[in-house]
């Protein structure tokens, strides 16, 4: 009998979560005898790529004040789902905000004294209520966190349209200040005992949205972080963080990283790139990217989905093709959004604003209906009227005081559970284009690949390593971690 290879599989429609299987056994490959080549999947670990640093969530005020009213039992839960590396799945790269975002439960800064150029007012004590909270006892599970943090919106006085939303920029008497406000909370979240690891320079930075926004042109980033953020975090203490720029979707990604970084000074100003999933797959983009900027990191920072009520692995299979997609393309780290949401997939300040929308409110009036996240004629309705119901992997539902998983917590866990911080991406090929697959190798020597059927069909793979195959029967949209 040869080495033994542990199974992990999640398939929702049997109600199968993230469970071990039993084990598969390798045996010599005959090549050729066994009719084998028509479900190979070949893992090469002689060819390696980028080095991981980690999966997780964001740390929003809304998944934060979720988390407050929990009862101690159910906070225990969570934190073990996911941080506990044993009996959860292991987040340990996270994401929080810099001021408020759409998730939370309104617009606000840590200093919204009109023209404080001297920060005298500057504040994070809102952030202590909940968000602080949560975040240290996070810590208290994953010692190895890595956290890094990203603006929405700097304050409206600062903005060229006087507000945190509907985009407008930042001004250019403010751009110094808007720096050393930025070092001020990298500062004062450490004496709360949260070091941030790294910053992104602005969410979204091509986006006009109706939530807290703020537009940079390439150039207009660039120049504010040579310019103003790195001396500022230098003479703060804090030049040793990460920076990240673009923090928005794929198909523009190249483009913004040979704007941005078009000179010496620029590409050492910058750590790398971040990006986003809402316009599409893109993941060859990520590839090019990378090839232009071979020594710059690149990371998901963020990637949401509305509840599907037909189809439960929905939000699952979308999380896991692009994690996929990410990874085989040089993504170093990929983060989700909110990690706790209620049933109404709140609290935030911005699906009110929907649904006080003229026609949106005519037409409920019309159908009797009121905001009841319980009847299943207004979920049909905000359907219908493309209004957004935000799902998080893990929700809580406060008024049934229950925790309930989507399957996209156990989707992402067949990552982030097993392929290890310092792991590097391998090689890996399979048969069809019907089923997707990466391939990494722990700093353990352990080999840990991931497949996911998003089919209607059970799909045989036999994995072959070093000559070896060890043969297993996907079950239609399922996902399958091999560790060995």
């Amino acid at each position: 009998m040869g080495k033994k290879v542990h199974v992990y599989e999640t398939d929702v429609t049997n109600g199968i979560y993230l469970k071990e299987k039993e084990p598969l056994f390798f045996r010599a490959d005959k090549k050729g005898n066994e009719g084998q080549e028509d479900s190979i999947l070949n893992v090469y670990d002689q060819v390696k790529y980028q080095e991981i640093l980690g999966f997780g969530g964001a740390f929003t005020e809304a998944s934060a004040v979720n988390f407050t009213k929990l009862t101690d039992e159910q906070k225990e839960e969570v934190l073990n789902a996911y941080f506990d590396t044993e009996n959860g799945i292991g987040y340990n790269f996270c994401r929080t905000t810099i001021n408020s975002c759409d998730f939370s439960t309104e617009m606000y800064s840590y200093d919204d004294t009109p023209e404080d150029y001297e920060l005298k007012d500057f504040s994070i004590n809102r952030d202590k209520r909940d968000l602080i909270p949560m975040i240290l006892a996070s810590q208290e599970k994953a010692e190895d966190m890595l956290i890094y943090a990203s603006p929405w919106s700097p304050p409206a006085w600062m903005k060229t349209n006087g507000k945190m939303n509907k985009g407008g920029s930042l001004r250019k008497e403010c751009q110094e200040a808007w720096a050393r406000y930025t070092a001020k909370y990298l500062q004062e979240y450490e004496k709360e005992g949260i070091r941030i690891w790294g910053v992104t320079i602005q969410n979204e930075a091509k986006a006009a949205q109706g939530w807290e926004s703020c537009i940079y042109e390439a150039g207009e980033e660039r120049d504010f972080v040579t310019g103003y953020l790195k001396p500022a975090y230098e003479r703060a203490g804090v030049g040793d963080r990460k920076v990240f720029f673009w923090d928005h979707n794929k198909e523009r990604v190249v483009d913004r990283c040979i704007e941005t970084m078009c000179n010496d000074r620029a590409r050492a100003a910058f750590d790398g790139v971040a990006v986003h999933w809402y316009s599409g797959d893109h993941f060859s983009a990520l590839s090019v990217a990378h090839d232009l900027f071979p020594d710059k990191l690149i990371i998901a920072t963020e990637a949401c989905k509305g509840k599907d009520r037909k189809y439960a692995y929905a939000s699952g299979e979308k999380y896991a093709h692009d994690i996929i997609g990410d990874l085989n393309n040089w993504v170093s780290a990929w983060t989700d959004w909110n990690m706790l949401l209620d049933e109404t997939g709140g609290p935030d300040h911005w699906t009110d604003e929907q649904l006080d929308f003229e026609h949106v409110r005519e037409e409920m009036e019309k159908l009797n209906l009121k905001p009841d996240y319980k009847d299943e004629k207004f979920l049909d309705f905000l359907a219908k009227v493309r209004i957004w119901i935000g799902e998080s992997p893990i929700m809580s539902h406060h008024d049934e005081k229950k925790i309930v998983y989507a399957s996209s917590y156990y989707y992402v866990g067949h990552f982030s559970k097993f392929i290890k911080r310092g792991a590097k991406r391998i090689g890996s090929s399979i048969y069809t284009n019907q089923l997707e697959v990466c391939a990494f190798l722990n700093p353990n020597g352990e080999k840990v690949a991931v497949v996911i059927n998003s089919t209607n069909d059970t799909k045989k793979v036999s994995l072959r390593y070093m000559g070896e195959l060890a043969d297993y029967m996907l079950q239609p949209h399922s996902i399958v971690t091999f560790v060995y």
